[in-house]
């Protein structure tokens, strides 16, 4: 299994960055080659049907998760919605030959407030079955209190969290798995 991961923080201290780094070691421990996209060292401009071709960093992504089975996205909430810079990757991606068709992709977050994310995921979940995703419904990961969900070591306090974050990923894990077998088309 190959497992891409993308961070919608574009912050180097991301707390979202610091989950998502938790749920590709869940997917490194269970035998999958995993990759993180860090969307802050892209040069990608705003999504306008002005621009006549997708900028290159736009298209290695693009090569990079058609080839992929499983896509884990970590993101915050700005404005109870989809961070700016996230959307646009999305709203890029919809117009080429889109590599969420048919990929099993797991969501989750942290904020600072006492929310978690659970405002912006079901929009985010909804963009990306709009792209043909197949988006795991639960369990639901939305840390809250970020600034203290993590350890020194950026490991997440809470062990409950950390064990639902490892079901998320175990599960989109076999998903993949049981929608390559053989006669399994979607």
């Amino acid at each position: 299994m190959d497992v891409i991961g993308i961070s919608g923080s574009l912050r180097k201290e991301s707390t979202n960055t610091k989950a998502l780094n938790i749920a590709l070691r869940f997917a490194r421990e269970a035998g999958a080659a995993v990759r993180a996209v860090d969307l802050g060292q892209m040069a990608i401009p705003i999504y306008s049907e002005d621009i006549p071709a997708p900028p290159p960093d736009l298209l290695i992504l693009q090569s990079v998760l058609l080839e992929t089975d499983v896509i884990l996205i970590a993101s915050p909430e700005y404005n109870h919605s989809i961070p700016g810079g996230l959307k646009n990757v999305l709203d890029w991606l919809s117009v080429m030959d889109n590599p969420f068709d048919g990929k099993v992709t797991a969501i989750f977050g942290v904020s600072n407030g006492p929310f978690g994310t659970v405002r912006m995921q079901p929009q985010l979940r909804q963009v990306l079955a709009n792209l043909g995703s197949i988006v795991l419904p639960k369990p639901q990961i939305c840390i809250r209190n970020g600034n203290e969900a993590f350890t020194p070591s950026e490991e997440l306090t809470d062990k409950n969290t950390e064990n639902h974050l490892k079901t998320l990923v175990l599960k989109s894990l076999k998903l993949a798995e049981a929608l390559k077998m053989p006669g399994i088309q979607i």
